[in-house]
Order: C-alpha cells, then structure tokens, then sequence
C-alpha cells in the first residue's frame, strides 16, 4: 500500500478530474474516494488513461449499506462507476450500530473470495469496534482509516492497531488545512524551506501512518508527494508530538443518523 495518496474528499466534475490526473502524473499509485463522495464515476473517467495494474485503488461503503445484501450491491455499483474489475481496498465508511457488524463483514469476506476487493477494512472505527471486527472477520482487517494529525494523535488507537497488525491511514492528515495556522507547523516549514503541508505529513510519514491528503489545487497535489528526500530531526518530532490536543475536525461524537449517510430511523 503506498504510503501517500491523493484523497478526493469534497472534490468532484472537473475539479476531481485535475486533482487525480496531477497526482498519477506526478507519480502518485493510490487513490482514495467513496461511494459517499460522488465521484467515483470521473475518478473512473481519469484512470483509465493509466495502466490499472500500476494503482492502488480504495473506496468505501456508506454505513446506510452495510447490510450483507446492500454491501455487495454498493461495491459492485462503485465497481461500475468506477470502470474497474477490483478494488485494491474496500473500507466500511463509517460504523453503523443498527446493522450488525458480523454481517457487514461476511459481505466483505465474500466480495474478498470473489476476486472485487483485495483487501478489506474499516474507516473511522474505534479500537473497541476494530477489536470486534476482527472477531468476526473471516479476512484479514487490513486497514483502519481514521482522522490523525498532530493535534488528534489518538495514541490508543494507533497502539491497538499495530498490535492487530491493522494500518494506520489518515484521513483529513492536515485537518483540512486548519493544522497549517499551528505555530509549531509554520516554524518547522519556515526551518526546513518546506510547506506547512509537507512538514505534518512528513511527520506522519516518519510515523509510519499513510496519508491521504486531498487538495483542488493541481500544484499542492504535487507538492505534497514531495516528502522523502529529506526529513525532520528528532526535535522536531518531538515538538509535533508535543502539540496534541485531542481535537478532531469531524470526527464528533454527535451523529446525524437520519441523514443520507446513515439513513436510521426512528
């Protein structure tokens, strides 16, 4: 799995289209949407001027999906949308209460056996839910793709996944750009000649935690592939260690569960 990809959140027509076509012609592999995020069918458009077997190609199920019936009907749609065979990883968006979990995961497993998924995993899952989905998974919970950034560090979390053999992914890696107005981030940049951008996923690069992060601008796409050619020492590390808040940028408690996203009602 490449440790940095081009995330698609937010971005859709024209403006998705540049931002994966910048990201793949500046030697990006993987590539990650959902089917939540309504344009898997121009992400489809632009992949296939590249050579599919050179990608890494993720996306997710909404939680309103995640009955067995329902998970290998959206996979399949995505499929469609997308214009591909397979996904190199398919993700449970986010974790839904009302739908049983062992179920969820039994439709994984079966899209796994029948060739449509390489690698199954979960998005935004706690260490209590990641535990129970391994429990009740018959394949391998690859990934879990959650918000991480340095000032949501999640410690536990992170623990609990390298004990279960489970890869850490950022999601929103810069805090949709937030993080960029952080003292410590700017000092850094302004030591190394680097961007705010490429000090935090550096950061996280250096932690072993693959990012994702998105951007509209064909031009930050690039620059923020530029991370290994040179690194932070390890005060620096230690400063962006030191700037944890426990402060998520959407990952609440509070859920919306009659919107579109989940679609539980009363």
């Amino acid at each position: 799995m490449p440790m940095v990809g081009v995330g698609t959140w937010d971005l859709e027509g024209e403006t998705v289209r540049e931002s994966v076509r910048a990201a793949l012609d500046a030697g990006y592999t993987h590539v990650d949407t959902a089917e939540g995020y309504m344009n898997e069918a121009e992400i489809g458009e632009t992949l296939a001027e590249y050579d599919r077997d050179d990608l890494f190609l993720t996306s997710k199920v909404l939680p309103k999906n995640l009955g067995y019936e329902s998970v290998l009907r959206a996979c399949r749609d995505s499929l469609d949308r997308l214009d591909t065979d397979y996904l190199d990883l398919y993700l449970i968006h986010w974790p839904n209460p009302a739908i049983s979990l062992r179920e969820t995961m039994d439709a994984m497993a079966r899209l796994h056996e029948e060739g449509l998924v390489r690698n199954v995993g979960v998005s935004n899952f706690s260490a209590y839910q990641l535990s129970a989905a391994n429990h009740v998974s018959d394949v391998p919970v690859a990934v879990n793709q959650i918000e991480f950034h340095p000032w949501l560090q999640r410690p536990d979390l992170v623990d609990y996944c390298r004990e279960s053999e489970t890869v850490v992914e950022a999601a929103a890696p810069l805090a949709r750009t937030e993080i960029f107005g952080d003292e410590t981030v700017q000092e850094l940049a302004e030591k190394h000649g680097r961007s705010p951008a490429q000090v935090v996923l550096r950061w996280a690069v250096e932690r072993d935690v693959v990012v994702v992060p998105k951007s509209s601008s064909p031009a930050h796409v690039r620059e923020n592939a530029d991370l290994f050619d040179w690194e932070l020492d390890e005060a620096d590390r230690e400063r962006l260690d030191d700037a944890d808040r426990d402060a998520p940028v959407y990952d609440h408690p509070a859920r919306d569960w009659s919107s579109d996203v989940y679609g539980i009602s009363q």
